[in-house]
Parts: structure tokens; sequence; C-alpha cells
């Protein structure tokens, strides 16, 4: 009998341990007092490919209404790379999330916006402005993964994404159709624009590690500082 007491006290104890644990590991939103500037752009390192056009083989009076070319890889004029995403690595402090849920629509049978940012723990909107049956697919390894019919009644399905990670959107009804959900824990996150521009406003100064993902290109991280009240220019170049 005793022996099972000191088992329960223990589990309880790691328990309390864990919970314990998780909350300091938790980011810290609050005021962000003499905060640094990441600006810079994200570019592509020699000869990009040309955009390839997707086949419209499904619903054509709504999904072939406009051109569509492939999104994995949009390189402009200036080798500026588009959707690449730019984060801060391990940030346990900061400023506060402004954005309290997210919204990724189908529109024309393509994810507006192809990257979308979300806090993780938030919701996201996901619309069907189509009209016609749509079919929202997620692959992930941290979170649920989602396999639900969006009929054309069904103007917003909302869902909860948990934990941080960068998430697969499919559509089984439209083979083309592919977005991604970009779930943060910390709000020093961005994507970067059509000429491979971001902004992270309200740093605190320190040291930190950036993080730029691009989905067809993988990872790049590199150091950077921030000092009080100063903007630090960043150019990363990606390659195949």
């Amino acid at each position: 009998m005793h022996r099972i007491r000191t088992i329960v006290t223990a589990t309880v104890a790691a328990a309390v341990c864990l919970g314990t644990a998780a909350q300091v590991l938790a980011y810290e939103g609050g005021e962000v007092k003499g905060g640094g500037t990441i600006a810079g752009t994200i570019t592509f390192s020699g000869t990009a490919p040309a955009r390839k056009e997707l086949p419209v083989t499904k619903d054509k009076e709504v999904c072939g209404k406009k051109q569509h070319l492939s999104y994995d890889l949009i390189v402009g004029p200036n080798k500026g790379i588009e959707n690449a995403v730019v984060s801060l690595i391990d940030v346990k402090k900061g400023k506060k999330w402004t954005i309290t849920k997210a919204t990724i629509d189908q529109n024309g049978c393509v994810y507006e916006p192809h990257v979308v940012i979300m806090q993780a723990g938030g919701e996201l909107d996901i619309l069907n402005s189509d009209g016609i049956l749509h079919n929202i697919h997620t692959y992930s390894k941290l979170n649920p993964s989602i396999n639900k019919a969006q009929p054309k009644f069904k103007k917003v399905l909302t869902e909860k994404f948990a934990k941080s990670e960068i998430v697969k959107v499919t559509c089984d009804a439209h083979s083309w159709m592919l977005g991604w959900v970009v779930v943060s824990d910390h709000p020093y996150v961005a994507v970067t624009n059509d000429k491979g521009e971001f902004t992270l406003s309200d740093v605190p100064p320190g040291h930190y590690k950036l993080e730029v993902w691009q989905e067809t290109l993988g990872k790049k991280v590199q150091d950077v500082v921030v000092r009080a009240n100063h903007e630090t220019k960043i150019h990363v170049e990606l390659t195949k």
C-alpha cells in the first residue's frame, strides 16, 4: 500500500513538473521597449525556373475563368522570392499577437493567400467563395489532420491548430489546389511579398537565429543581431 502511494505521489509530482516546464517554455507576449526591426529580401540565386500552367480538370465553369500557374516557386523580375516564410527561432518573450483569427479563402479554385500565418492555439476560418464543393485536406505531424468536405452552402469552416508547425493544405476535389498554414507560437514570422521583401518589427534587442523556409527550396538559418530602436537589414539567397 505504501509503495502504491509512493508511485501515485511521484506520478502527480512529475505531472506538475511537466506542466510547470510547459508554462516556462511558453511564449510570453507583452510590451516591448526599445524594440528593433529586421527587414530584408529573400532572393533566388541562379536562373529561376518558369512557372508551369496547371490543367483545370474539374468545375471548369468556376475554376477555368483564369489561368492557373504553379505556386510552389514564384520568382519576381528582380529575383525576389514570393511566399517565403521568415521567422525567428526559439523566441520566448516579445510583443503580443495582433492576429486573433486567420483566414484562408478558396477563390477561383485557388487558396488565397497561398501562405497564411496563424497563432498556435488559435482559429483558422476556411472560406468557400466559389459556391462549389471543395474538400479540405491537411498534412501535418504535430496537429491532427483535417479531411472535410465543404459543400457550396458551407461558406465557412473554422478549425483550430494547437501546435507550432507548417501545415500543407490541399483540396481532394481539385488536385492543383495547394496552400500552407504557418502555425507559430510567437508573432515574429512573416511571408515575403511579390518582391521577396519582409519585415519583423518590435523585436527585443538581442542575438537571434533567423530561419527562411520555402516549400521547394527548403530551409536556411543565419544569425542576426537586433539593436534597440535600430533596423537590421538582411539579404538571404536560396537556390535549388
